[in-house]
C-alpha cells in the first residue's frame, strides 16, 4: 500500500504530514493512520499547498496544471502540499484507545488512509465526535460533517448508525439546536 504522506511535525494532539506529490492529499475529513508504534489514528482537518520557502508566494502563470507540468515542471519542485491531522485514537496491540497517544508519532513516519474496517472501528462509538468538538483552531462543524460521511460510507449508508450518531450529537449540542440542526442536515 502506497503511503499518502510523511510526518514532518508532530505532537500528542496533532501532526502534520507532507504529501509525496504537490496537490495530492487525503481528503478533508478522511481517517488516516501512522505506520508507527503505537499506530496513531486521526482526521485530516486542513490541507495546504504552498511554497517550500517561508514567506514566498508562488507566481500566477495563467496556465492550466497540465500546461505548467509540461512547460514549467521545475515549478513543482518549489512547492509542497501538507495536511494537518487531529489525533483521535491510537492502537495498543489489537485494542484501539480513544485518547491521546503516550508519545507523538515520530518524524518521518509514513501515513496511510484507513480502510473501511478501520473506519468502522474508529467510529463505532461517539468518541471521535467528542474529540472534534473539544478541539480548538479547527473547523469543528465541517469536520463533524465530513467524518460522519466517511463513517457512513464505510458502513454502506447504514441508517441506524447515522441515527445513533445524531442522538449523540443531540446530547452534546443539547443547548444549541440551530447548530445541531445545521450539522445534521448537511450530513444526510
Amino acid at each position: 500500500m502506497r503511503h499518502v504522506g510523511e510526518v514532518v511535525e508532530s505532537s500528542t494532539r496533532v501532526f502534520i504530514a507532507r504529501s509525496q506529490d504537490v496537490g495530492e492529499s487525503p481528503s478533508f475529513g478522511c481517517f488516516v493512520k501512522t505506520v508507527s508504534k503505537p499506530v496513531v489514528y486521526g482526521l485530516v482537518y486542513e490541507i495546504l499547498t504552498e511554497s517550500k520557502e517561508p514567506g514566498r508566494k508562488p507566481n500566477a502563470y495563467g496556465m492550466t496544471m497540465d500546461e505548467l507540468r509540461r512547460e514549467q515542471p521545475h515549478i513543482f519542485e518549489l512547492l509542497k502540499t501538507e495536511f494537518h491531522v487531529l489525533i483521535t485514537a491510537y492502537a495498543e496491540g489489537e485494542k484501539i484507545r480513544f485518547s491521546l497517544p503516550p508519545l507523538p508519532p515520530p518524524i518521518h513516519t509514513f501515513v496511510h488512509e484507513c480502510n473501511n474496517n478501520e473506519v468502522e472501528r474508529l467510529t463505532s462509538e461517539d468518541f471521535f465526535l467528542r474529540t472534534i468538538i473539544s478541539s480548538a483552531n479547527i473547523p469543528i462543524d465541517e469536520l463533524l460533517i465530513s467524518s460522519l460521511r466517511y463513517a457512513q460510507d464505510a458502513r454502506k449508508n447504514d441508517r441506524d448508525y447515522i441515527v445513533r450518531m445524531g442522538k449523540s450529537l443531540a446530547r452534546i449540542f443539547k443547548d444549541d439546536y440551530e447548530r445541531l440542526s445545521s450539522v445534521l442536515r448537511r450530513v444526510v
